[in-house]
């Protein structure tokens, strides 16, 4: 079963309206952050493949990279699987980042199948490629699938949310987190759009790309 769907900002309004009822700090923290984005980008290869350029650098500079990638014409499975190390160098990418890259082209992932799957197998599909990793997986869930229950609790920003909104001695790691966010089911994906926000507002900087 894929679960509720994101399809709106309706969606995303009920959501943290469902929210904000059953956990007094989202009830604070909604006026503070304004409204919700929805998020939702396209499915298929160009998501995963822009995952993977924002791991690991600034907002700015995954920013950089995706439009040299576009420029390019580098954001199609065949085109990268096709292009030189010298182009994905060009382009900005690391040589472990363009093997990542190059792995998910060649991975010939079912992106129909994917849209059907369960969380849980969208997740065991995508960490099999090189490069993927339950973050990555996770946010791909969230954002180009709109899956309303998935959370990213490896996510920094989120894991600095949390500790500033909470009022958390120390930022939660990944495991602790995530049994945190589990009181937020079914709609942990909004719970980590206002913990994004939070954290924007809190940090006044971008904590995703």
């Amino acid at each position: 079963m894929t679960g509720r769907i994101i399809m709106s900002l309706d969606c995303v309004a009920e959501g943290a309206e469902w929210l904000a009822a059953r956990e007094p700090r989202f009830a604070e923290a909604l006026p503070l952050v304004g409204a919700l984005p929805l998020r939702r980008e396209a499915e298929g290869f160009a998501a995963l493949l822009r995952a993977i350029v924002g791991q690991q650098v600034s907002v700015a500079s995954a920013r950089a990279i995706w439009a040299r990638l576009e420029g390019m014409g580098l954001t199609e499975a065949a085109a990268l699987a096709a292009a030189t190390d010298e182009d994905l160098r060009a382009a900005g990418l690391s040589r472990q980042k363009a093997r990542y890259g190059r792995a998910l082209a060649q991975a010939g992932i079912d992106f129909d199948a994917l849209r059907a799957a369960s969380d849980a197998e969208v997740v065991q599909t995508l960490v099999a490629v090189p490069g993927i990793g339950v973050w990555t997986a996770e946010i791909y869930a969230m954002f180009a699938l709109g899956r309303a229950d998935v959370f990213a609790p490896g996510d920094l920003a989120l894991q600095e949310g949390a500790r500033l909104l909470f009022g958390l001695e120390a930022r939660p790691k990944d495991k602790a987190l995530r049994a945190m966010a589990e009181a937020w089911s079914p709609w942990r994906s909004v719970a980590a759009r206002i913990l994004w926000a939070y954290y924007r507002v809190a940090k006044d900087r971008e904590g995703v790309m």
